[in-house]
């Protein structure tokens, strides 16, 4: 059981927290690149609980601020964003993408001090249609990270952002919680609607798999296993936590998983999901099943320009995410439509921050036991010592990372069965 202690440090992100001092020395995606444009309307979003702007100046650079001028805190959301920096318009101060100050038009040019003026500004970096900000060290600012998924090309790339309403952990562990899919999503499935081959084919013949989890360099790996319907072999579902709040879910086969899904806080209670995958891989989701019902599509509303009116669904827990109890007892497990909006439903319905001290860890959960480990771990050394949290200074630790479903010969060790497919479909693409 997790303590109401360590549930404290896990779930709280602002500044000087233990777990958000620990997020802010990696970079985190946080925005769509087409959320921005060249001397285009500022965008209001919140980051581990600060209140942030972002913009892009007339040559495309992108510049993160904290959303108060520093003159006298008037939000810089108002400013007008033109020639190469943002103006408040309440004195006219212009400040540039790194927060310096260029213009105070307000004060005399032989009373200026701008030298001497600066907005807090955190350094972004834009790669493959996402925008990232980096919270730590502004003079140490490592490499982006080499996930694999936000290393493909825009063009072959899907970018999702959903939001959701409640602690980033507990919004996460639905992603490395695999023994759920037979129920939640696939509860209502029979054996007979699946051919031999379809990804979720082994899932609902036999819904409660045994676990392996191991510790590794940049997080933790666990893998689901249970007799595959094909005499002779073993169904694998192999999936990954990666520091500090990524998943490598296994929702393809294998050869085809190219996913990352990012579950980054946007304070304690809010968070932003987001999906980077190959469009192969979710080509070969759809092929692979029989789930109906918007399996991942996105009903979404309007954005807005308020602190979180970005990326929000049209089912929310105001409408019971559009629940209907007729299809729950004919067609449907839950009677909500769609993988995704099953999976907000439930995390949400936990609470803004879920008390652990409610719950009962079973064999199934020790994904979940065994990451929150190595998030304290982590976020009480780097508080203890500043010792760098894994892959922080070095997202190389990253690459060459996959989840995925596939068979393999019975009483093949779990380690050998996932490096062989390392070695077929990762290694021999490089």
């Amino acid at each position: 059981m997790t303590s109401q202690r360590d549930g404290e440090i896990l779930t709280r992100v602002g500044p000087g927290t233990a777990m958000g001092e620990m997020m802010r020395q990696y970079w985190l995606p946080a925005l769509k690149a087409s959320e921005l444009a060249c001397d285009g309307d500022p965008v209001r979003f919140q980051l581990l609980g600060e209140k942030l702007i972002a913009f892009r100046d007339s040559s495309g650079s992108i510049g993160v601020l904290d959303h108060r001028c520093p003159h006298r805190s008037a939000s810089l959301f108002f400013g007008r964003n033109e020639e190469g920096g943002i103006r408040c318009v309440y004195h006219g101060w212009k400040f540039g993408v790194d927060g310096n100050c260029l213009e105070m038009a307000n004060v005399p040019t032989a009373q200026d001090f701008k030298h001497k003026v600066k907005a807090k500004a955190y350094k972004a970096a834009e790669r493959n249609g996402l925008v990232w900000v980096f919270m730590g060290d502004q003079d140490a600012v490592p490499a982006l990270p080499d996930i694999d998924a936000t290393l493909i090309p825009e063009g072959e790339l899907t970018i999702r952002f959903v939001q959701r309403e409640c602690n980033w952990l507990q919004a996460m562990e639905g992603d490395i919680d695999t023994s759920h899919l037979g129920f939640l999503h696939l509860g209502a499935a029979v054996r007979a609607e699946y051919q031999e081959g379809d990804v979720d084919h082994n899932v609902v013949s036999a819904r409660a798999p045994e676990f392996v989890v191991k510790d590794t360099e940049f997080g933790v790996t666990y893998a689901a296993h249970r007799a595959a319907a094909e005499a002779g072999q073993t169904y694998w579902r192999f999936a990954h936590f990666l520091f500090p709040c990524w998943a490598l879910p296994p929702i393809s086969p294998f050869h085809a998983n190219r996913i990352a899904r990012a579950w980054v806080p946007m304070d304690d209670t809010h968070t932003m999901f987001i999906s980077v995958a190959h469009k192969d891989a979710l080509v070969a989701r759809r092929a692979s099943t029989n789930i109906t019902g918007g399996t991942l599509g996105d009903r979404l509303l309007p954005n807005d320009t308020g602190w979180f009116g970005r990326w929000r669904l049209e089912d929310h827990f105001g409408n019971d995410f559009g629940i209907d109890r007729g299809v729950q007892q004919s067609d449907s497990f839950t009677g909500i439509n769609g993988i995704h909006l099953q999976d907000q439903a439930i995390t949400e319905s936990m609470g803004a921050i879920t008390d652990h001290g409610l719950e009962h860890l079973a064999p199934s959960d020790l994904m979940i036991a065994q990451t929150r480990k190595r998030l304290l771990g982590a976020a009480k050394a780097y508080r203890k010592s500043g010792a760098a949290p894994p892959g922080a200074d070095d997202g190389r630790l990253f690459a060459g990372v996959r989840g995925g479903s596939f068979n393999a010969a019975s009483g093949l060790a779990w380690d050998q069965a996932y490096s062989e497919q390392i070695r077929r479909h990762v290694a021999a693409a490089e």
